[in-house]
């Protein structure tokens, strides 16, 4: 009798394990989905955490779709809209574009006057004859200084943009918008913002020196890093708050060397030539846009005047690192910034941005 009830108190044991088990592989949470999408040039990477798998997997999609759309779009130098915009403006016309289009020459116009012309997407010649439009990077030459300069004389910029509504007109004939400075970062603004509108709450966005999040990584923030410009490894960590956008601008992706001169894909609209002395600039920001922006400007303007630039664009976080290795940050970036296998490479030196920066009165 006593060995039935222990037999029968072993087995309701084991079926009560059993549906504990049970219990527990039905409450599991959803496995992370990933998508790699091939825009921009650029491997665009899309994350979602806690999202059923049909869900995530359709919006995920919906999302690439909008990604590619925009690809096509906004490419200064294949047949599309932007194309057809630079056309006109070269023939002195009026364009009509799409609603997303004018809105984004709007941010980067603002976003090139506050720079105070640091950055500029209205100078696509001089990045056309520099070599730096194409997929590849350019081979040969630099450009003849002759050709530089009669390009810089003619003094493009997207405050020569007219925009009303959807109808864009430029001033200057010369004009030839290239929107690769900022483009990446505005697409994962709009990719985002698609995400949400599908349900989705926690996920991450990469798109290869830009990273995009939404929510968190469970209990904790998503965490990225930052890229070492000089060797494979990263200078430091950062854990991003829901909504924020963390893009870098170097001259270690893109370039050409000659004479043992690396150019950089990163032209100084103000002499027609590539910037030196910056590698690397990280900047954090709520807006993606302007965060890429921001780094593309905070590179032209170097070391000595960033602070003054990063001010006048309205962004706090930065991180500068310069060719012979220096580290600066902000004291809003020095506190996100975590290090990596015991340490920074560098000594992190703290940078206060100057008060009472008044912003140029931008259209």
């Amino acid at each position: 009798m006593t060995a039935g009830r222990t037999a029968l108190r072993l087995s309701l044991a084991g079926l009560a394990l059993a549906a504990v088990v049970a219990g527990v592989r039905l409450a599991q949470p959803d496995p992370d989905i990933r998508e790699t999408f091939f825009v921009f040039g650029t491997l665009v990477e899309i994350e979602t955490r806690g999202v059923p798998e049909d869900k995530a997997r359709a919006a995920i999609a919906k999302v690439g779709h909008r990604l590619q759309q925009i690809h096509h779009d906004w490419h200064a130098w294949r047949p599309g809209r932007l194309e057809s915009l630079n056309a006109a403006i070269a023939d002195g016309r009026a364009f009509t574009v799409d609603p997303a289009l004018a809105d984004l020459l709007r941010e980067g116009r603002q976003l090139a006057c506050a720079s105070g012309g640091l950055f500029d997407p209205a100078i696509g010649r001089l990045i056309e004859v520099w070599g730096f439009h194409a997929d590849t990077p350019p081979e040969g030459a630099a450009p003849p200084d002759a050709v530089l300069d009669a390009l810089v004389a003619r003094h493009p910029r997207m405050t020569d943009l007219r925009i009303s509504g959807t109808e864009v007109r430029s001033d200057n004939p010369a004009v030839q918008l290239d929107l690769g400075a900022y483009a990446k970062g505005a697409a994962l603004d709009l990719a985002a913002a698609d995400l949400r509108a599908e349900g989705i709450e926690n996920a991450v966005l990469n798109a290869g020196g830009g990273v995009q999040v939404i929510g968190r990584h469970d209990a904790r923030p998503w965490r990225v890093a930052i890229r070492d410009p000089f060797q494979w490894g990263v200078v430091a960590a950062v854990s991003l708050h829901p909504d924020e956008a963390l893009h870098t601008s170097g001259n270690y992706e893109r370039f050409f060397d000659q004479g043992g001169v690396r150019f950089s894909h990163i032209i100084d609209p103000r002499s027609g030539r590539p910037m030196q002395g910056i590698v690397s600039v990280s900047v954090l920001d709520t807006s993606g846009a302007r965060a890429d922006a921001a780094a593309t400007a905070l590179s032209v303007a170097g070391p000595a005047d960033w602070p003054k630039v990063a001010a006048a664009m309205g962004v706090h976080a930065v991180m500068m690192i310069t060719d012979d290795g220096t580290i600066y940050a902000t004291p809003a970036m020095k506190a996100r910034l975590e290090p990596v296998d015991g340490g920074f490479p560098a000594p992190v030196h703290v940078v206060d941005l100057p008060t009472g920066v008044v912003s140029p009165d931008c259209p």
